[in-house]
């Protein structure tokens, strides 16, 4: 008996994915894993170990994960191959240190379908002084405030590693980063491309026992602001590269003070070692403003290669 033209569609049920890239995290693996289990029943989960030294892979088995292993090391390395590997339809990433609220990943993963987003934003609602502490708070800060001075409009929590993402998002986000400046490459591609995104509170809580933390607070707080800083150069190439021309052309006006004031004094320019290296100030000031107007065109165009991309897979629910 065929359908009639007015019934609504059949849905098939939605694939959900739950990945959490793993390094030493055997004290907190079993109960990350038990705490999505529970609230995502249906659920595959992945855990991704990236060269532990310690019982992560056979804890993360035995509590009924499916546990591959990623040898580049490197949050942002595993975050690849994960993207790469799994199919699904809507994807949860997380940290394997049982620091994440499980129970609000279904929540997340509704308003992702009910409002057709690519991307849910966890931003952490600290529990304690252990869970976040205030250096890494005030860093996050920093860092989201720079963001939106650079892009216009951010998050609020750009580091969090608690988010919900479509299989269109994932498909189509080319993973660049090695470490830890992950969450920021992804909070960039999200907005550069304007895709449909939200952002909700969810608690955070501290490490259980004997799980420490592998993020150095100088050393990768350095590399996201060194990945930001590249971001900018590739997605804004007029304004990073007209900022710098700006400022040789400064340059150049204030050591040509001195020799503007002699020659109208005199009518001589004895300086002429300054006078040369004036005359190449500003030749680089202008080949910087010229290099950011080129950069800008190959800009737009990669932009417009990434959207087409990103619109050849389909919308949630699709």
């Amino acid at each position: 008996m065929s359908q009639p033209a007015d019934a609504a569609p059949v849905r098939t049920p939605l694939r959900t994915a739950v990945l959490l890239p793993c390094y030493n995290e055997a004290a907190a693996i079993a109960m990350t894993i038990a705490a999505f289990r529970a609230a995502l029943p249906h659920a595959e989960i992945y855990v991704y170990d990236n060269n532990s030294s310690d019982d992560t892979c056979a804890v993360a088995a035995a509590a009924g994960a499916i546990v591959r292993s990623e040898r580049r090391q490197g949050k942002g390395a595993v975050v690849r191959r994960m993207f790469a590997d799994i199919e699904a339809d809507a994807y949860i990433l997380a940290d394997g240190d049982a620091t994440y609220d499980a129970t609000a990943a279904p929540g997340m993963v509704r308003l992702l379908c009910d409002d057709r987003l690519d991307m849910v934003v966890g931003a952490r609602d600290s529990t304690g002084d252990a869970a976040y502490r205030a250096g890494h708070q005030f860093g996050n800060k920093m860092l989201t405030g720079l963001l939106t001075q650079l892009f216009g409009i951010s998050f609020s929590d750009i580091l969090t590693g608690y988010r919900v993402f479509s299989r269109r998002f994932v498909k189509s986000f080319p993973v660049r980063s090695a470490g830890f400046e992950i969450e920021t490459e992804i909070s960039v591609h999200a907005l550069e491309l304007a895709m449909p995104v939200a952002e909700v509170r969810t608690a955070y809580f501290a490490r259980p026992e004997g799980s420490q933390s592998k993020l150095s607070t100088y050393r990768d707080g350095w590399r996201i602001l060194m990945m930001m800083i590249n971001l900018y150069r590739s997605e804004r190439p007029i304004q990073f590269f007209g900022i710098i021309g700006g400022l040789l052309a400064l340059v150049a006006g204030l050591l040509a003070i001195p020799l503007v004031q002699t020659y109208l004094e005199t009518g001589l320019v004895p300086r002429f070692p300054t006078a040369i290296l004036i005359i190449g100030i500003v030749v680089i000031a202008v080949l910087s403003f010229l290099a950011g107007i080129i950069l800008d065109t190959v800009t737009k165009g990669r932009s417009e290669i990434k959207r087409l991309i990103y619109l050849q897979v389909g919308a949630i629910g699709q």
